[in-house]
This record gives C-alpha cells, sequence and structure tokens, in this order.
C-alpha cells in the first residue's frame, strides 16, 4: 500500500524571489514553489508595479510541501539560513518594501513555530543584529509573471544568478546535505 502523501504550503518573503525560490527548489519533500506577491493591497500586482514599491506587497515564494519529509520548522530553518533577517527592506543591493523578510502564516501552528523560531535565533544570538523579519497571516499570493518562475534554473549564466544566487545555493548544498533532492 502506497503512503498518502500530504501536502501543506508555506509562504515566505526573503528578499528577491530568484533567490529564495532556486533554494527551496532543491529540497526533499518540496514539490511546487511559486514566485509571487503578497501582503499588499494591489490587486493582481505587475512586477513593474512591485518595483515601484507602492503596491504593499513583498516578493515571495509559496512552497508546496510534503510535512511527512519535511516540517514547517526546517523550512525557516532554510529560510533564515539563506537570507539577512536583520535587514529591515532590504537584501543585498536589493532595497525597498518589497524585500522585506516575513513569514506569512496559513495556520496558528505555523503562526507559533514562526514565532518561537525567532525568539530561539534571538535568546541564542545567532545574528549580530535583531531579527526584524515579521510574521504575518497569509492573504491573496498572486503568482508573478511567467518569466519569473523558475528563473534561476533557465538563467543560471545571467550575472545576478552567478554572483548572488549561485553562492546561497552552493551553501544549502554544503550546509543542508541531507535535505537535498537526489
Amino acid at each position: 500500500m502506497e503512503k498518502e502523501i500530504m501536502t501543506e504550503v508555506a509562504t515566505l518573503a526573503g528578499g528577491c524571489f530568484w533567490c529564495t525560490e532556486a533554494v527551496f527548489l532543491e529540497l526533499k519533500g518540496v514539490q511546487k514553489v511559486v514566485s509571487g506577491y503578497i501582503g499588499g493591497k494591489t490587486v493582481n500586482p505587475t512586477y513593474k508595479e512591485i518595483c515601484q514599491g507602492d503596491t504593499g506587497h513583498a516578493e515571495a515564494i509559496q512552497i508546496t510541501f510534503d510535512p511527512n519529509v519535511i516540517s514547517f520548522g526546517e523550512l525557516l530553518e532554510l529560510f533564515f539560513a539563506t537570507h539577512d533577517p536583520t535587514t529591515l527592506n532590504r537584501q543585498g543591493n536589493d532595497v525597498g518594501t518589497q524585500y522585506r523578510s516575513e513569514i506569512f502564516y496559513h495556520n496558528e501552528e505555523q503562526r507559533e513555530i514562526s514565532e518561537d523560531f525567532i525568539r530561539f535565533l534571538t535568546q541564542e544570538a545567532v545574528f549580530d543584529k535583531p531579527i526584524v523579519t515579521k510574521v504575518s497571516p497569509a492573504s491573496t499570493f498572486y503568482d508573478a509573471e511567467e518569466y519569473h518562475q523558475n528563473y534561476y534554473n533557465q538563467n543560471k549564466s545571467q550575472g545576478y544568478c552567478s554572483f548572488v544566487i549561485t553562492p546561497k545555493i552552493n551553501k544549502v548544498r554544503a550546509y543542508f546535505k541531507d535535505k537535498l533532492k537526489g
């Protein structure tokens, strides 16, 4: 008898969605990662509108995962290991509210796990500066335009991919080998 595959959804904003999408696509138990926009007021926003910074949305990814293979807490572990949660509205050279660090929870358990994880990282002084990652209820998630989906894997030789995303992928491959797909 085959084991039934369960799925849950996690929505994370950690700066540029090209970076976060590429990292999470590497993980066992992750079935799908969609780049998109969440947390703002504009209905059906476009990338151009997001980049202007006045929609209120964050660039984010929505992860469909099997919690029997990888837990929400393990996803958070990788989330915090692969972006800077101490910079407000910024990741590297990307500046603006659309690049904020935020966890959009889909249920009370995700909210509690998120808040407990941030508390743990703070108590353990994992980062030199205070964590500014917000924990907010998930709202409508809008898929980004098709050319943003699976961006890294389709554009590895592009400069941004080579210099910004590849080092993140290499970090995940070095430190989280047991969580990687085949």
